[in-house]
């Protein structure tokens, strides 16, 4: 069995806990892979192959992403485009998508007898079409997030099927599944949804209105998005990445995307824990 090793050396414990899976993992003769950005931190592990994290992925069976939140979003790219389990170890603060903490490495000799529960967790599409061409395409895990920097308030408008849904003025909108429901989404004040339905939510950021509120949409539909600034200074951005500029007669269109992450709950039910324990709680 070939595991790819994903960590962002930026955690605290993050070195520490990817060196202790390397020997975990070779304890239990599974081969060891990470990115050629890795060597310099983990170069004493000369049982470990590197290599490009887009050809080590496409031929190994499952991948560990050691970090925080943001580590797995980043490694959720790589995963779901060759279709192979992640697993998140969470080092950093939350870790909400994380089934395990770094503290609880005895567990990851699930990975071997596949002894763990696969969740396939939706993704979404966004195409930004210019002049009737689309002319950049993203896929997000959590959300697609279309505003105004500084905060400026920006009139918007929402179709499907031609039909106009929901007109927004406000800061932004963040457009989010269900697994992104516990992010972004979520402090703007939308509901949390359990990861595994199949839906896209629409949440304003702080809409100048006594009634705008969240709207769930079935996986089915084609959403288009418009924005009325009379500037040209409105973007989007991918999962907190990839901002990209939004001129005044684009067009967004977001929709259920063909990819899925396999994610792994190495100990069963990590999402209703993760609400309990994470976000019913202060974080500490």
């Amino acid at each position: 069995m070939k595991v790819v090793l994903y960590t962002n050396f930026g955690k605290k414990n993050a070195l520490s806990t990817a060196l202790k899976c390397c020997d975990i993992l070779k304890e239990l003769d599974m081969e060891i892979y990470a990115p050629d950005s890795c060597k310099n931190e983990m170069c004493e592990k000369n049982f470990l192959n590197f290599g490009s994290t887009r050809e080590i992925v496409k031929n190994c069976d499952v991948m560990a992403a050691i970090g925080g939140d943001g580590t797995i979003l980043k490694a959720s790219v790589y995963a779901s485009e060759y279709s192979i389990p992640l697993l998140g170890i969470n080092t950093g603060r939350l870790g909400f998508m994380a089934s395990m903490e770094y503290d609880e490495l005895d567990k990851i000799s699930k990975l071997r007898t596949g002894d763990y529960i696969v969740e396939n967790r939706m993704m979404i599409d966004a195409s930004l079409v210019r002049n009737g061409k689309v002319i950049s395409e993203h896929t997000a895990l959590n959300d697609i997030v279309v505003a105004r920097p500084y905060s400026k308030i920006t009139d918007f408008e929402v179709s499907t099927g031609g039909r106009v849904v929901s007109s927004i003025r406000g800061d932004g909108i963040v457009f989010a599944t269900p697994t992104g429901s516990t992010a972004y989404a979520l402090s703007s004040g939308g509901p949390i949804l359990e990861p595994e339905t199949e839906c896209i939510q629409l949440t304003p950021i702080c809409p100048h209105s006594l009634f705008s509120r969240t709207m769930v949409f079935t996986a089915s539909r084609t959403l288009e998005v418009r924005h009325f600034s009379p500037e040209e200074n409105v973007y989007f951005s991918v999962d907190g990445r990839a901002n990209c500029d939004m001129l005044k007669d684009d067009k967004l269109v977001i929709k259920r995307s063909e990819k899925k992450l396999m994610l792994i709950d190495i100990k069963g039910y990590s999402f209703f824990n993760a609400v309990n324990n994470k976000l019913m709680n202060p974080i500490k």
